[in-house]
């Protein structure tokens, strides 16, 4: 491959086999398997051929795709539990439709959510442009954020749990993988309008 053309290279942990993708479209594909696809500890690559043995000499052998690739990813001991919990959810995904089923929840959840946010006059507030906004995580702040701690308590009180927002950027932080279901979307959806009609 040509220096000037450049490699598109992306990172897919967070919405891996929640839609369908074009991989011919990208150089490198990454994604931890721990949102969708499986445990923690492992890890998904997609590589052009053309694009292995391009690393810096200094480059540990561990670190280098070609050294997966010729040992057909087992160049040490494969993390075997983990690689049998991902044929698991992929029988899953499979029986439930693919890709292309995970993708229709993820609007119809994700939806639930915005629509909650936009129509609150302001109580919570997403600053992400619409057309860019997350499918697999919604992030929301409240208006007053010295409500965060009892929305957070109150949502443990009907079992909605883990929503804090990342310690770098705060607020909240719903994530809707493909593991969660419309009706658990609904009662967060239910809970957020309830939250706010008791203020």
């Amino acid at each position: 491959m040509p220096q000037s053309e450049a490699v598109l290279v992306s990172d897919m942990s967070s919405d891996f086999l929640s839609k369908p993708v074009d991989i011919s479209k990208y150089g490198l594909i990454y994604a931890g398997a721990q949102k969708n696809f499986g445990l923690a500890g492992l890890t998904v690559v997609i590589v052009k051929k053309d694009l292995l043995g391009n690393c810096s000499p200094t480059t540990p052998s561990m670190l280098d795709y070609l050294t997966y690739a010729n040992s057909e990813s087992m160049y040490n001991t494969p993390p075997t539990f983990a690689i049998y919990v991902s044929c698991l959810v992929s029988r899953w995904l499979l029986d439930q439709g693919g890709v292309q089923e995970m993708q229709r929840r993820s609007v119809v959840k994700s939806s639930m959510l915005y629509d909650v946010i936009d129509g609150s006059a302001g109580f919570y507030t997403n600053k992400v442009e619409k057309d860019s906004r997350s499918l697999m995580n919604v992030v929301f702040n409240l208006a007053d954020e010295s409500l965060n701690d009892e929305f957070l308590a109150k949502a443990r009180e009907r079992n909605i749990v883990n929503i804090k927002g990342h310690r770098i950027v705060g607020g909240m932080r719903a994530s809707l993988y493909n593991a969660v279901t419309i009706e658990a979307t609904e009662k967060l959806a239910e809970f957020m309008k309830d939250f706010k009609a008791s203020h």
